[in-house]
């Protein structure tokens, strides 16, 4: 895991460059995974107007934000086709569009159903199109800086919330809810523009000669097999099978602490802004973790063993949450986020460096799909049915107990079976086969050489046929050398010979 990733999906087999251009890819990637999980939680600000305008509950309005992170999830499959088939940047681009024009359609409802259809539906669908392949294409740009680009990317989740819920209060009071939805499709549509940034990777162009050489040593041309839509055969990988799991585990309870913290507060008899405080605290915390993760998942020492340091992280996050449930105080609230940002951004910079490690570059735009495929059932399972525990038992003690064993039941699957059933290929015979095939391609360019000189019959280099085991008596050698040029078998130039 963690070997150099190659473009196979859509550069044709390109090393991974590792910055340049890559940085502006990273700058993209870092805009939409802002936009693509704060956005959910910033239209949660005109739930209240939406209530009084339209005379609905809060359950009812809930279903906005639910309704977008399931399509954010759910479509990922249909994301991995439209990227196999058409590529990064047309897809990101056209997502953009359809985000935006969701929130702008939505300005106009005049009934609930209508903003579940344009901010859930259509502005979910926009936010997939271009969340999954910005990941993609960070993959494709980054291979030995891959977990530094990855906490950079996922750092702006943390910095999203926390721009976006503020302004999101200033449009509100400013413009109303429809002014609000309008201002914020205008915003959505710089998704088109990170689109731009996705720039393909391509091929270095081959000299007529050195592409000639290699065509007459591969001979005929065979033709490649078509790329398929969305490649299943990544199941038959133990690796991501594990990771599929304990990530669907995980997913159950990972996102409650957030949803819940500030209700928590407020029912130990904390003031509104005060609560609201505690998930600022814990974003500003996350912005700094996620970035410093990323770069000790980096190191040498680290990085082949990415898998268990997301199962560390997954075991703190739990950890903190059943501590964080004995929580009877404002100040022991401060504390929990503050251990809850740490481990939540650990966790957010890791889990899709771990995936990229385990099925490589070239199945990642069929697994990630397929993976958001299956967590999207538990994200939409997770956080309602915490708020069905805590109406029937009346404690917030309860629902962070809950969540925190999902998720460190989440990294004791993911630790375990990778430690038992993902066998580790040996080095040796690898390094030996490398070091076989110069001296085979060697003696091969010595035979064509001798061919061409008409010396086949006798063999130019009698002295690379002997064994390693072999030994030679120095003095024997000395005294042959001094010998004459006939017995050595030289040939001796005369006019004669001399052509």
């Amino acid at each position: 895991m963690g070997g150099v990733a190659l473009d196979d999906g859509g550069g044709g087999g390109v090393k991974a460059p590792d910055g340049g251009w890559g940085w502006a890819v990273l700058f993209g990637c870092f805009i939409i995974t802002g936009f693509s999980y704060a956005f959910p939680k910033a239209v949660s600000v005109f739930f209240k107007e939406l209530i009084r305008e339209f005379e609905v509950g809060y359950s009812d309005t809930a279903w906005i934000s639910s309704i977008l992170l399931a399509m954010l999830y759910g479509t990922g499959p249909l994301c991995s086709i439209l990227v196999n088939r058409f590529g990064c940047r047309p897809v990101m681009m056209v997502g953009g569009i359809f985000a935006s024009l969701g929130m702008i359609l939505a300005s106009f409802a005049t009934s609930i159903t209508h903003i579940y259809l344009c901010t859930g539906v259509i502005t979910g669908l926009g936010m997939a199109l271009n969340f999954q392949p910005s990941l993609i294409m960070l993959n494709r740009y980054f291979s030995e800086k891959r977990p530094l680009a990855n906490g950079l990317a996922a750092a702006g989740s943390p910095v999203a919330l926390c721009c976006l819920s503020p302004l999101g209060q200033v449009l509100q009071h400013a413009y109303g809810w429809r002014g609000g939805f309008l201002i914020l499709g205008g915003m959505l549509l710089n998704c088109c523009a990170c689109g731009a940034l996705m720039r393909p990777l391509v091929p270095p162009k081959k000299n007529k000669q050195t592409s000639g050489i290699e065509e007459a040593k591969e001979g005929p041309a065979e033709k490649k097999p078509k790329a398929k839509l969305l490649d299943f055969s990544v199941f038959k990988d133990r690796g991501f099978l594990i990771y599929t799991v304990a990530a669907s585990v995980m997913v159950l309870g990972l996102f409650v602490p957030p949803v819940f913290v500030v209700n928590y507060a407020k029912e130990l008899g904390n003031e509104d802004t005060k609560s609201a405080l505690l998930l600022t605290i814990l974003g500003f915390i996350d912005i700094f973790a996620r970035p410093t993760c990323g770069i000790i998942a980096g190191l040498k020492w680290v990085r082949p063993r990415c898998v268990y340091l997301f199962s560390f992280a997954l075991v703190f996050n739990g950890t903190t949450d059943i501590i964080g449930s004995l929580s009877k105080d404002y100040a022991s609230l401060v504390v929990f986020c503050i251990f809850f940002g740490v481990s939540y951004g650990m966790v957010g910079a890791l889990q899709f460096e771990v995936l990229m490690a385990v099925v490589g570059t070239e199945k990642f735009s069929s697994a990630i799909g397929l993976v958001l495929l299956v967590e999207a059932a538990a994200v939409l399972v997770g956080p309602p049915s915490a708020g069905r525990l805590l109406d029937a038992t009346k404690n917030y003690m309860f629902v962070f107990l809950l969540a925190g064993s999902e998720v460190v039941l989440s990294a004791l699957v993911l630790a375990t079976c990778n430690f038992f059933c993902i066998k580790k290929e040996p080095q040796e015979p690898k390094a030996e086969a490398e070091a076989i095939e110069p001296a085979a391609e060697m003696g091969e360019i010595r035979g064509e050489a001798q061919k061409a000189n008409g010396d086949s019959a006798k063999p130019t280099d009698l002295g690379d046929l002997r064994p390693d085991s072999v030994m030679v008596d120095p003095t024997a050698v000395e005294t042959f050398l001094k010998e004459g040029p006939e017995q050595n078998g030289d040939v001796i130039s005369s006019p004669e010979t001399c052509l």
